[in-house]
């Protein structure tokens, strides 16, 4: 399905956590567990959400040496996550041991292959900081697609980019290349540290497979009431 919601679980404890899986799983089934909340909570928080019947994503953005990133990938399958991601400047060999780790977890444990995707650039960056702080030369577009392209020969399902980019990223990897999109702002939020920002609908008419959404629901005063509007909005199109 085009535009399924991820809602981001990024609070500080496992209690938070649940009482927003409870609260949103009759109207989405995925959820993300990213830094804050793994690095507090461990295990247990993945556990928690499986245990609600629903799916993870562990962004964790995995970038170590290939051996280091293989044991890391062994790991999140083990967990039994649905989709973990990696930083994609880790290089070719990087991405390849942990496509290679999870197939043989999965093959040995018997659980179902996650998708990895990668990370392109983060959606806090712009052209500005790619040239002045990190000497990139390329545009940040140009930058992203040649990232998409590493990703897809290194054998990873698909990417982490912003909505921007979608179009030239499935002209370069295909319609079958996971696009999973952060930084999901509808009109009535604001954008806060993300630079790179899309409205819902803009992001699925652009291709997105999955739309990653935080603080404008976890933040609302009525977070349930929030999500509805959201898919709502959605369902015009």
């Amino acid at each position: 399905m085009k535009g399924e919601i991820i809602i981001a679980l990024d609070v500080e404890d496992i209690s938070s956590a649940q009482k927003y899986v409870k609260m949103l799983k009759g109207d989405v089934s995925f959820f993300k567990i990213g830094s804050q909340l793994f690095t507090s909570e461990g295990a247990d928080v993945v556990k928690m959400v499986k245990d609600n019947g629903c799916k993870v994503f562990l962004d964790l953005k995995f970038h170590d040496i290939p051996h280091t990133v293989r044991k890391a990938s062994e790991s999140a399958t083990a967990l039994g996550v649905d989709i973990f991601n990696v930083h994609t400047s880790g290089g070719t060999a990087m991405m390849r041991e942990a496509v290679s780790g999870a197939e043989i977890v999965s093959l040995k444990k018997g659980v179902t292959m996650p998708s990895i995707l990668g990370v392109t650039c983060l959606t806090s960056l712009n052209d500005e900081i790619l040239k002045n702080e990190l000497n990139i030369r390329r545009q940040i577009k140009k930058q992203v697609v040649h990232l998409a392209k590493l990703a897809k020969n290194a054998g990873l399902n698909g990417v982490v980019a912003s909505a921007q980019e979608i179009r030239t990223i499935r002209r370069a990897c295909g319609k079958d290349f996971i696009i999973l999109t952060p930084g999901i702002r509808p009109e009535w939020s604001q954008s806060g540290d993300q630079k790179r920002t899309m409205t819902p609908i803009e992001a699925i008419r652009a291709g997105s497979d999955y739309l990653v959404i935080g603080r404008p629901v976890l933040a609302h005063s009525d977070p349930k009431k929030a999500l509805k509007m959201i898919i709502a909005e959605i369902e015009t199109i």
